[in-house]
């Protein structure tokens, strides 16, 4: 070998050192901006459960009311939308109301409940610590507190937004997806697509109902017992019960805490009524509109929630488990079969998919 092949051949491997490198620099600046981006990828996930949501209940409109299919969406996207005017027009002043009176209760509450365990008023406390505060540093908190709600009701608009647009053309944000992989990939990345997408499907259908039978057995039960705001209360337990495991404690804490304050037996009747409709709907509501849901493991769920809400807050907490949802379909479709080659039922996909794959 003369010493121009070897010359050549030590630039060629000082060119493809360069190019891996490269090729890992590029990664490690991917992975940093999908950190960065974090918050922003949350709520296009967020709209992909609107566009599933919209598209659920126009998929309903085609089979149960005959609608046409090229006006399904439409038809579905201004019935919620009427809808939610309606509920607000009916119930809007007297929800807005009785918000603001469990908002005013909460205090006096929390304070009644940390006496009854020998730890003074925590409310006291906490007025001392903001009447010490800098007048600086208190506006600045108040300000903080309505720059909070203010960016979460543009997120919501955003998320609808976008998720409109989703519903409107799925196909095409899909194939664009699917673009982004090796030709030979494309039918591995379309089909789990879809199962993922069938998936979510099933779980924000269900959650959704049971959602709403948590609410309105909430606030009938809060009623009954004579609990102050039972529809405010009911419509927070109703909210929080979106997230699993967790939601349901969040929910259920406000009429805990405001039947304290009212009295003892009062505060027993209510935490008997939470875990009544708990039971009722883990039992009976649930089996019934979530048949052939995906059902995570509980240990992997509450992990992924807890992982979700220390990474990424707020956001991280209200959609860990519809993200661990699809990375539960992703893992058993992708690792579990088709790397190693274990039989194993994918959720979300369907049976004639899985006979193809299986024969393949």
């Amino acid at each position: 070998m003369n010493d121009r092949d070897r010359s050549l051949r030590g630039f060629m491997g000082d060119a493809e050192f360069i190019r891996k490198m490269l090729i890992a620099l590029g990664l490690v600046v991917f992975a940093l901006l999908l950190w960065k981006l974090a918050d922003v990828l949350l709520l296009a996930f967020g709209a992909i459960l609107v566009a599933i949501l919209l598209h659920s209940a126009a998929e309903a409109l085609v089979r149960y009311l005959r609608v046409p299919e090229r006006w399904s969406l439409t038809v579905a996207s201004l019935i919620i939308f009427v809808a939610f005017l309606a509920i607000i027009a009916l119930f809007g002043t007297q929800v807005r109301a009785q918000f603001s009176n469990v908002v005013e209760r909460l205090p006096f509450a929390v304070d009644n409940f940390a006496k009854n365990l020998g730890l003074g008023a925590v409310s006291d406390d906490l007025a001392e610590i903001m009447n010490n505060a800098p007048t600086g540093g208190m506006a600045a908190r108040l300000a903080g507190i309505g720059g909070a709600i203010l960016d979460g009701l543009a997120d919501f608009i955003l998320v609808v937004i976008a998720g409109l647009y989703i519903a409107a053309a799925p196909r095409l944000y899909e194939q664009g997806f699917v673009k982004l992989f090796p030709i030979s990939h494309h039918e591995r990345v379309e089909s789990s697509l879809h199962a993922s997408g069938q998936a979510l499907r099933l779980w924000l259908t269900s959650q959704l109902i049971a959602m709403a039978c948590v609410a309105v057995l909430s606030t009938l039960a809060y009623w009954l017992i004579g609990l102050p705001s039972a529809i405010a209360l009911g419509l927070i337990a109703g909210l929080a019960d979106f997230i699993p495991f967790l939601g349901p404690i969040l929910g259920a804490l406000p009429a805990v805490l405001i039947a304290f304050s009212v009295s003892g037996e009062t505060a027993l009747w209510t935490i008997l009524a939470v875990l009544a409709i708990q039971q009722i709907e883990g039992n009976v509501i649930f089996p019934l509109v979530a048949r052939s849901v995906i059902s995570v493991p509980p240990a992997l769920a509450l992990f992924a929630i807890l992982i979700g809400s220390v990474l990424f807050g707020t956001l991280g907490l209200i959609f860990g488990f519809p993200l661990a949802v699809v990375t539960y379909v992703l893992v058993k479709k992708l690792y579990v079969r088709e790397t190693l080659g274990e039989q194993t039922e994918v959720p979300g996909e369907s049976k004639r998919d899985s006979s193809q794959e299986a024969g393949s």
